[in-house]
């Protein structure tokens, strides 16, 4: 079926373009990757976007083993393309300040007593799925490709995922860090722009430095991956955006935030509307949700705790103690005391299917370069 757009020509078939070197080696025929966002993404959203020609990615840095397989298997129940799971690299146990701990909840519970939400603070069995585990049900799954932020997997994680023909994608932050991953064998390495929504995928700096913009970092990362195809990360709203990472060296772009307004994303619906009118100075760097550095609207929550953010603990024991708040606050339609996770760019989200926006951004792709080949 061809389908118009704001009165433009008729979309062309993804057939009709030339795969891309990045298409071909992941089994795709776009050089668009729908970012994981853990939390926010759903299978419906990875399989729209894998049937429709990209790589669809599911996060699922937050989610126990067992549920990790289950939501695998809806996914393949509505696709039979390729897609990827993402998943943070830390350590399976964390012994935290309890001192620390006990200063956050008190501060936390007295703010949601202040906005009227019932509920509290608890402490949890566990302050994150262990990741040995994760990595196991990940495995098990055998997706096509897996992505990862935070750190690197051991040598001995990567010949697994090799020996399960999984490609492997890492993030990284800046030169050193692609440069990490390129060396440790990865398949892709996705560099994250300062202008990228959500958390900080780097390991080797502190959370909130560097801020690399994503049209410097993209040559960078080129220039030591040797050879490795870099995808750009932050910031990217368009196929006009897409093509200029291209022309800079990107093989792909990765795309989060343009794909939070769509119906099949998770995200709260008070969070969707906001982003279509979020100012591009009210976006900013927050430790406050989760306790490590993330991209997201400055919005009440985040004034609130001004100045408390270096006295909360670290991710992801932050991140666990605010979790029940976060889901009463979406419950409620308050997504002014929810993490807006959002890149630079948030108010250019274009609500509508993610068939639809795959096609559109690749409309926008094409008939950029064919502008600069006139």
């Amino acid at each position: 079926m061809r389908t118009e757009i704001c009165g433009q020509s008729p979309l062309l078939p993804a057939s009709s373009m030339a795969m891309s070197s990045f298409a071909q080696q992941f089994g795709v025929e776009l050089p668009l990757i729908q970012a994981p966002m853990a939390g926010a993404t759903t299978p419906e959203l990875v399989a729209a976007v894998s049937n429709a020609g990209g790589l669809g990615s599911l996060g699922v840095g937050y989610t126990e083993p067992q549920a990790i397989l289950e939501q695998v298997a809806r996914v393949r129940a509505l696709t039979e393309r390729p897609f990827a799971l993402n998943l943070f690299v830390l350590p399976d146990d964390f012994v935290p300040d309890m001192a620390a701990v006990a200063h956050a909840r008190a501060r936390l519970d007295a703010l949601m007593e202040r906005e009227g939400l019932a509920v509290r603070t608890t402490l949890p069995t566990r302050w994150a799925p262990r990741f040995s585990e994760q990595f196991a049900a990940l495995c098990e799954a055998r997706p096509a490709v897996a992505s990862f932020a935070f750190d690197l997997p051991t040598p001995a994680q990567m010949q697994e995922l090799k020996r399960r023909d999984i490609r492997v994608i890492g993030t990284a932050t800046t030169a050193a860090e692609a440069r990490a991953w390129a060396e440790r064998g990865a398949d892709a390495v996705c560099v994250q722009g300062a202008e990228a929504g959500g958390h900080r995928g780097g390991f080797l700096h502190a959370g909130e430095t560097p801020l690399i913009g994503l049209f410097a970092l993209i040559p960078l990362a080129v220039a030591v991956c040797d050879g490795v195809p870099v995808i750009a990360a932050g910031g990217i709203m368009d196929g006009a955006g897409m093509f200029a990472a291209e022309v800079l060296g990107a093989a792909a772009s990765q795309l989060g935030t343009a794909f939070l307004a769509c119906p099949e994303s998770s995200a709260a619906e008070a969070w969707k509307r906001d982003l279509a009118t979020a100012e591009d100075h009210h976006v900013a760097t927050i430790r406050s949700f989760s306790g490590r550095a993330a991209r997201g609207l400055r919005n009440r929550y985040v004034e609130a705790m001004e100045g408390a953010a270096d006295e909360l603990p670290a991710y992801p024991v932050l991140n666990a103690l605010t979790a029940p708040l976060r889901r009463a606050a979406a419950a409620a339609g308050r997504a002014d005391l929810v993490s807006e996770w959002c890149g630079q760019a948030a108010a250019r989200v274009r609500p509508q299917p993610a068939a639809e926006l795959v096609a559109r951004l690749m409309h926008e792709y094409r008939l950029a370069r064919r502008a600069l080949a006139h």
